[in-house]
């Protein structure tokens, strides 16, 4: 009862209870697609231009950061929508800009103007420096004037173009772009003035 169990009874034990290696059949698929020749190759050539250390990690980064800057530039300067800043893309902010740049505004004058009435206001004549407070007054006035109005026409031709898609910030976008100089503007101006959005 209490005796030993032999090697044979140990041995018939073992084999029992280890599991047989399931082999898979030939012609079972094998649960994912083979990749293909390109595939593997460029997967094979981005781990051999892993950077070896930090120091190369942080220049291929600048290097990178560097030429997408390059790239937002020049897509600044021509216009390119694949290229600019999340700000200035799609249509309705193309529309906006057009719109903006098809029509001459105050604001856009602002800086010389205000360049103009502080050299009168520096000088010593009290009526000049009247006539720059009134001037000053006026223009604010005439700002806010032309911003009502084109802000007006604007939602009403970005509800006429683009019903169904979202147009907010639109309008404070074309506020500020009407307030930039036309040749510092950017994205640069694709319409003259006087054309049909």
């Amino acid at each position: 009862m209490f005796r030993s169990r032999s090697k044979d009874g140990q041995a018939s034990a073992t084999q029992v209870t280890e599991p047989e290696p399931t082999r898979r059949d030939p012609e079972a698929p094998k649960g994912r697609p083979t990749p293909k020749r390109s595939e593997s190759e460029s997967q094979r050539r981005e781990i051999a231009r892993m950077p070896a250390n930090r120091r190369e990690a942080a220049k291929r980064d600048r290097e990178a950061k560097r030429r997408a800057m390059n790239r937002q530039r020049e897509a600044l300067a021509s216009g390119d929508e694949r290229y600019l800043p999340a700000r200035d893309k799609g249509r309705v902010r193309r529309f906006v800009r057009d719109f903006v740049d098809s029509r001459w505004s105050v604001a856009e004058f602002f800086l010389p103007i205000a360049i103009c009435i502080l050299a009168m206001s520096l000088v010593p004549s009290m009526q000049v420096r009247n006539i720059s407070l009134l001037l000053w007054l006026f223009v604010i006035v005439m700002i806010m004037l032309d911003s009502i109005s084109t802000s007006v026409r604007l939602r009403k031709a970005l509800r006429a173009r683009f019903e169904d898609e979202p147009t907010k910030g639109a309008t404070r976008y074309a506020l500020m772009r009407t307030l930039q100089m036309r040749r510092m503007r950017l994205p640069k101006p694709q319409v003259d003035r006087g054309d049909e959005i």
